[in-house]
């Protein structure tokens, strides 16, 4: 089964915590696919990863760009890099994950909304079989595994 891991984000917005998360796949020769929710969500975080770091940035394409890329932004269920990470964030839903080594569930921890939505997708994913574990983002960016 996928190893799923849920991230709280509470000191820091997507823009900010998704680029160190993809720093890890990339270290790891991962290729990842990133699905948000909605297109406007895309643009930002296409916009963010050639600009998070003064001295880098991350190698990615998004639906549309029509190129192959280790980073693959979507609004889709599809997997058009090969993907051995799913990300989710904005409360997308997951695909069959059943192709991907792990998957990613990173959510804003001071959402009620989202909180509600990530509890209901821990049940889910558990309850067919994934390992999950849920990690809380400290003060200083860093993850700590709680659970």
């Amino acid at each position: 089964m996928t190893e799923v891991l849920f991230y709280q984000m509470t000191s820091q917005p997507l823009e900010k915590a998704l680029p160190a998360l993809l720093e890890k796949c990339l270290e790891r020769k991962w290729k990842v696919v990133v699905q948000a929710a909605a297109p406007e969500r895309i643009a930002a975080l296409d916009d963010a990863l050639w600009t998070y770091s003064d001295d880098s940035f991350l190698p990615h394409a998004a639906d549309g760009d029509g190129a192959e890329e280790t980073i693959w932004l979507t609004t889709t269920e599809l997997n058009p890099n090969g993907a051995h990470v799913r990300v989710l964030v904005d409360g997308a839903q997951p695909p069959d994950l059943a192709s991907y080594a792990r998957a990613l569930i990173l959510f804003d921890g001071h959402d009620p909304e989202a909180l509600d939505a990530t509890r209901a997708q821990w049940r889910t994913l558990k309850s067919a079989g994934h390992e999950v574990t849920y990690w809380r983002q400290a003060e200083d960016g860093r993850w700590k595994r709680e659970a």
